[in-house]
């Protein structure tokens, strides 16, 4: 079993070339140090994911949680005392205002760091990451108050928090939940249940700052009737000191298929007298609210697709060196598989995807900052839209692909693979939940063709298609990319506007909208991937002229970038051919 190292050279890459972090900071008003000083960050982050995060991983993964009596958990050795340095670094406070005690970097520069974490342990990483959406939705929701009294903490990470949605008749429909919030004076009591609260109770923190939906008595049915609270663990006083427990515990764990040491929890609010919460926005405006935690979360989501995908490679790399098996072709004598066509053929679509969909993701995740920036209303309106459309993009591509790369890294394996001595059963297990949280890619897909895609009319669609088609027209063919590669992804632009004129054609007909959904986001995952490996190679190529890239890596990229273009960009065909041939 291979040990998890960053892939730092790849990382910035993507940073400063592809995405531009330079021109990011300068057009959204951010701090171009942070441009001068990657290196350095993401070296210090990739050093903690590999000697302290990563070396736990297995362990835990075999260990488990533990739950006692009183609804208290303890987490898998390690765990706290890695989630300590985490702190002690201030890795938690990268993007977040610096008002209240963030950094202001970037979150496409955090998003880089992020994918450390889960790639070197999905079970602790998912902590940080709930905790960065509640700030999300505090932050752009809350009072004042509110503010002042919560964000520091959960900034610098000394607190955690967590997104309390789902109830046992109310997962996917959420307006059916029956949680409730009587006011209270200066505050609301709430009472319910809630199922599926990733880290809702555990010993890293001294305070967990939960983030509830819930129904006032008067409130209107379904969704439109949901109000978004905070409800701490620990009530704060007002001089910022921690006071009595609140009422509210953890009942039970979930027992799952993967994430085994990332305590999944049944919450209960209210079994005394009422757990004392704070309204977060307006009344009966909860799920507004909430949808600033859940999309940037989308994102984050994506981005665990990128990591396990990641992990799974490298991995199944070390493995398939060293694996001796058979005579290839070519060769006399056995020798490691990595000499077979086909373990070749799997390596190389395992790398493609996942560097493929590292570009997309830092790309969607670069939107964020420039939809907070400071620009003109035009320029924000346009960047708000490129956003909206690639966050499902992201989301559901770079996860069902994760699934594809972990089960190839399995395949390599052999039966080997499929004993949880090698470590692949247990990416195969994690990667398996990232499809379906943070809503299913079902519901990802739907929220494409509903509402990204025909939402503005068209626009932004529109806007995308006609960028990639001028990238197209402003590369030629070279000894690096051929005429027949550059046709492809010509090719693959037209089906995509004849697929969004489908949809757009027809807007109203939901059963057609959800019999393509999944095909339709599928193909715009795979070309618009395509588009940014084509961009890897244009700027690789000047990296490397330029001396900002080894030689190594720029062969490496090139290969990369043919085999995407060549093996995985025709999958279009398939999905546009389902979407063309389905029944309006």
């Amino acid at each position: 079993m291979s040990h998890y190292t960053a892939p730092v050279e790849d990382m910035g890459f993507v940073l400063k070339e592809v995405v531009g972090l330079e021109k990011v900071c300068e057009e959204a008003g951010l701090d171009t140090s942070t441009v001068d000083i990657i290196e350095t960050v993401l070296d210090a982050a990739g050093k903690l994911a590999k000697e302290e995060i990563e070396p736990i991983n297995k362990p835990a993964d075999l260990e488990g949680l533990k739950i006692n009596s009183s609804g208290e958990v303890t987490t898998a050795k390690g765990f706290k005392e890695a989630y300590q340095h985490y702190v002690e670094g201030g890795w938690g406070s990268l993007q977040f205002d610096t008002a209240y005690g963030g950094q202001g970097v970037p979150f496409v520069v955090a998003a880089s760091v992020q994918e450390m974490w889960h790639s070197a342990n999905m079970s602790w990483g998912l902590c940080p990451l709930l905790t960065q959406g509640a700030v999300e939705a505090i932050t752009h929701n809350a009072s004042e108050e509110l503010k002042q009294r919560y964000l520091p903490k959960l900034i610098s990470g000394e607190w955690s928090g967590t997104m309390n949605l789902t109830e046992g008749d109310a997962g996917t429909d959420v307006g059916a939940l029956k949680t409730r919030a009587i006011p209270e004076k200066d505050h609301y009591l709430i009472r319910g249940q809630k199922i599926y609260i990733t880290w809702g109770e555990h010993d890293m923190t001294e305070n967990i700052v939960h983030l509830v939906l819930a129904r006032l008595p008067d409130a209107p049915a379904g969704v439109k009737g949901i109000s978004l609270f905070l409800v701490p663990k620990i009530l704060v006083n007002e001089d910022g000191s921690l006071g009595e427990p609140n009422d509210l515990k953890a009942l039970s764990l979930e027992d799952k298929i993967g994430i085994h040491a990332c305590p999944t929890c049944v919450m209960s609010y209210g079994d005394k007298t009422g757990a004392i919460g704070y309204l977060i926005g307006e009344e009966n405006k909860g799920i507004q609210c909430m949808f600033t935690m859940m999309n940037n979360a989308r994102l984050t989501v994506g981005l665990q697709g990128v990591s396990i995908a990641e992990r799974a490679y490298q991995q199944t790399l070390s493995f398939c060196k060293e694996r001796v098996q058979g005579v290839a072709p070519g060769y006399t004598d056995a020798g490691p598989i990595i000499r077979h066509p086909d373990v070749k053929r799997m390596l190389a679509t395992m790398r493609s995807i996942t560097e493929a969909a590292r570009a997309l993701t830092y790309t969607a995740c670069a939107e964020v900052d420039m939809a907070a920036g400071d620009l003109p209303t035009e320029m924000l309106a346009r960047h708000n839209r490129r956003l909206g459309l690639l966050t499902p993009i992201v989301k559901g591509w770079c996860t069902e692909t994760a699934q594809e790369v972990a089960s190839l890294s399995l395949q390599c394996h052999g039966g080997m693979g499929y004993i949880e001595e090698t470590g692949i059963a247990q990416i195969f297990r994690d990667a398996r939940i990232l499809p379906i949280y943070e809503g299913t890619n079902g519901i990802q897909s739907m929220d494409l063709v509903g509402r990204k895609i025909t939402g503005d009319g068209g626009l932004g669609i529109k806007e995308l298609i006609l960028e990639m088609k001028a990238f197209s027209n402003q590369i030629s063919p070279d000894t690096l990319l051929s005429k027949a590669q550059l046709d492809r992804f010509k090719e693959s632009l037209i089906a995509l506007e004849e697929a969004s004129s489908l949809v757009l054609n027809n807007s109203e007909n939901k059963h057609y909208l959800g019999m393509i959904a999944f095909d339709m986001l599928m193909m715009l995952g795979t070309i618009t991937a395509a588009w940014q490996m084509l961009k890897s190679l244009e700027k690789a190529k000047a990296a490397f002229e330029n001396k900002k890239v080894s030689s190594e890596f720029f062969e490496s990229k090139t290969k990369s970038v043919g085999h995407f273009i060549d093996s995985i960009l025709p999958r279009y065909l398939a999905h546009f051919t389902t979407i063309s041939a389905t029944s309006c």
